[in-house]
Order: structure tokens, then C-alpha cells, then sequence
């Protein structure tokens, strides 16, 4: 069994005892190490050139990989203008990491096996709700919660210890499709009209329905990817108009970059009661 290839099929970075597991005698790897075909990161770590950057770092600061660099990593979404720095957690009596990472000192709700470099989601949850504003830690949430298919009342018995992770546990549906989704969904909610989300209507669900009948389409950096998505899309349309609904379609840069613009839409369609039932 060549080492270094092994290595590679698993990721790129192993714990050491991984290998030893594995049957390899504790010379062999100390000789492939002295050879330059695998490298060692700390005591513990044995890496190859395929390995993530992430969890390279996260070795090297004798920790896990947390928080925002966690869920990167998971394939959750991340918002814009969210610092990019890496984001490790630590046991309370471990070791100080590098001044350019980010620190989370903190015991974990879920205790891992050593040889685990990703912090565990509910801990990457916790984390982000510590460590982003609201708007944008629910984002993360939403996303986590639909990515990794968590029921939201499973959610809501987690043991969370802050306050905003409790928050953010009681309002997390896992329904928006996309944080731009979300994004809308938390500025309307303080209005005190009724938001729906992924409501089935005339055979395709649409991103949110406020009141009875007021459609909104949220059309993100993938939209249209082809000509025959934007004739589906403006045939529906026109089947929700036929059948007495308002249609309204805001684009990622009118809501992430000109909400005053979108309020200003909203209210003028509210104020006249097309989301209400005629």
C-alpha cells in the first residue's frame, strides 16, 4: 500500500493513528515522511499536496474546523461580505492558535473522535450564531437546515447554551430555497402580514406568497440558466395572473443592494390590497 496515496484518496490529511489503523507499521510512515512523499503537520497530522488549505490551517492550530469555515467547507451558503479569515474552535485548555485565526474556545456539543478536522453542525450552528449578525447567521442556518435535511423541530430540541442560537433554532424552517430567499423572507417578517414560502400553486411552487395573493419571484445570479427556464417561468406567470394573483419579480441586486426600492414596491402593492383575497 503506497502511503502517500492513500493519503490522497481520503481527503489529503489523515490523523496519524488513521494509518496505523490501517495495518501501516509506525517505521514505514516515518520513513515515507523523511522521504518528502507525505508531510506531517504537528505531532498527529500526515498530509499530501492535494490537501484543503482549511483543514490544513485547522491542523496547524491544533483544533477543528468552525463557524462560517465549517460550513463553507459543508457547502452551506455563505452571504456576502462575510469575513473570509479562518475560523477555528478549541477546547477551553488547548493550545492558542495563530493570531490570524479566528477563535471559538469553547467545550463542543457534540464530542468527536480525534481524528475528525470539521467541528460538528450543530457546533459549526452554534458558532455562526455567535459569531454573524442575525440576518446573516440565519442565512447559514436556512441553508444548513435544507442542506443537510434537519427537521426544524429536531432543531428546536438541540441543547443550545446562547441566546441567539436559541433565537435562530426557533425561527429556522430549512424553506427558503436560496439565501436571497431568506434575505426577503426576515426584512418583511416585522410587517405583520402573512409569508409563506415554497407554496405549490398552479403545478410549480413559488419562492413566496404574502397574503392570499401576492406572488413574489426572487431571481438570483443563476436565473435562466436557459431559454426554456425563462418561457416556463413567464408562462407561469401569466397562469398565476389569470387566475387573480399579482406577479413580482425582484432580481439578488434589487434586494441585496436597493431594499428601499423593493419596500417601496411592497408597500404600494400592500396599501392597495392586492395580497388579499378579492
Amino acid at each position: 500500500m503506497d502511503i502517500a496515496e492513500w493519503v490522497t484518496a481520503r481527503g489529503g490529511i489523515v490523523h496519524r493513528q488513521q494509518i496505523l489503523d490501517a495495518g501501516i507499521p509506525a517505521s514505514r510512515l516515518r520513513a515515507t515522511i523523511t522521504r518528502g512523499e507525505v508531510d506531517r503537520v504537528r505531532r498527529y497530522w500526515v498530509t499530501t499536496k492535494n490537501a484543503p488549505a482549511a483543514l490544513v490551517g485547522a491542523a496547524q492550530a491544533s483544533g477543528r474546523l468552525a463557524c462560517v469555515s465549517a460550513a463553507s467547507v459543508r457547502g452551506w451558503w455563505i452571504p456576502e461580505g462575510v469575513d473570509s479569515s479562518l475560523h477555528v474552535a478549541v477546547k477551553p485548555d488547548g493550545h492558542a492558535p495563530p493570531a490570524d485565526v479566528v477563535t471559538h474556545w469553547s467545550a463542543p456539543l457534540v464530542p468527536l473522535p480525534a481524528h475528525h478536522l470539521i467541528e460538528s453542525v450543530p457546533d459549526c450552528l452554534e458558532h455562526v450564531a455567535s459569531c454573524l449578525p442575525f440576518e446573516q447567521a440565519l442565512i447559514v442556518w436556512e441553508s444548513a437546515l435544507r442542506h443537510e435535511r434537519l427537521h426544524p423541530d429536531a432543531v428546536a430540541k438541540m441543547s443550545w447554551r446562547t441566546p441567539a442560537s436559541r433565537r435562530l433554532a426557533s425561527i429556522a424552517t430549512g424553506r427558503s430555497d436560496s439565501g436571497l430567499e431568506t434575505i426577503f423572507v426576515v426584512r418583511l417578517s416585522p410587517w405583520g402580514v402573512s409569508v409563506r414560502q415554497q407554496v405549490l400553486i398552479a403545478g410549480h411552487r413559488v419562492d413566496v406568497l404574502i397574503g392570499d395573493r401576492l406572488v413574489v419571484q426572487l431571481d438570483g445570479f443563476a436565473y435562466h440558466s436557459t431559454p426554456q427556464d425563462r418561457q416556463r417561468d413567464l408562462a407561469h406567470d401569466r397562469e398565476l395572473i389569470s387566475r387573480g394573483y399579482t406577479v413580482l419579480r425582484f432580481s439578488y441586486r434589487d434586494v441585496v443592494t436597493d431594499w428601499a426600492s423593493v419596500e417601496r414596491t411592497l408597500s404600494t402593492v400592500i396599501a392597495q390590497g392586492l395580497h388579499l383575497a378579492r
